[in-house]
């Protein structure tokens, strides 16, 4: 309870700061909810890339694979040194409930021809597609473990709020807003008891005096 003077005044404030925490509560939990329903959604995108992305990097090794048993392995790498691919990598941002989340987007801006299609094998081909794939899943997947972490930090600092105004402010001041109507109350009691004795000393001092 606070410790303050019992006065009209201090419990009229009192009683303002009140309703606005009972808001405060009402908003930061909803902020909780909306948060916690976001963060659940985003670790189970985060699950569903990560086994996208073990399966695209298997996919592309093995294509990787069959291209360096189609035509060797010396082959292969005189013809992965001509590629030239330049990926592009744009961190954009957009907001929830306030908390900023990066959006990934990778592209990529080919050079061709890299090599002749004489005496190559058409699974390069397939392989670069698919190790493009993959940087574009994992790109993604990076979007997502950050965003969970910014979330998750969020989310625990708001639960500490809501807290603190549901076990500690709220019923702090509820008690105090209870303390100075009790005492305002009884020194209205008083004064009344106090009004009636000066009433009935006058009347007495009236009829004495008659």
């Amino acid at each position: 309870m606070r410790n303050v003077a019992p006065t009209k005044t201090n419990m009229l404030f009192l009683k303002n700061e009140l309703k606005f925490a009972k808001l405060g509560y009402e908003l930061l939990d909803q902020k909780r909810n909306i948060l916690v329903i976001e963060l659940l959604n985003l670790v189970e995108q985060a699950v569903d890339h990560e086994e996208r992305v073990e399966k695209a990097l298997s996919e592309a090794y093995s294509t990787l694979e069959y291209a360096a048993i189609d035509m060797g392995r010396l082959k292969l790498y005189q013809v992965a040194s001509a590629v030239d691919i330049e990926s592009k990598v744009k961190i954009s941002q957009r907001k929830i409930m306030g908390v900023p989340l990066p959006v990934v987007d990778t592209t990529f801006e080919d050079y061709p021809p890299y090599y002749s299609p004489m005496g190559t094998s058409f699974w390069v081909d397939s392989s670069l597609n698919e190790f493009k794939a993959v940087v574009q899943i994992m790109g993604k997947l990076a979007e997502l473990k950050i965003s969970i972490m910014r979330l998750a930090r969020e989310v625990k600092k708001t639960i500490r709020k809501v807290n603190a105004l549901e076990k500690i402010a709220i019923p702090d001041l509820r008690e105090t807003v209870k303390y100075i109507e009790n005492r305002l109350e009884e020194n209205e009691r008083d004064m009344i008891i106090l009004l009636k004795m000066i009433k009935t000393r006058l009347e007495k001092k009236k009829l004495e005096s008659q």
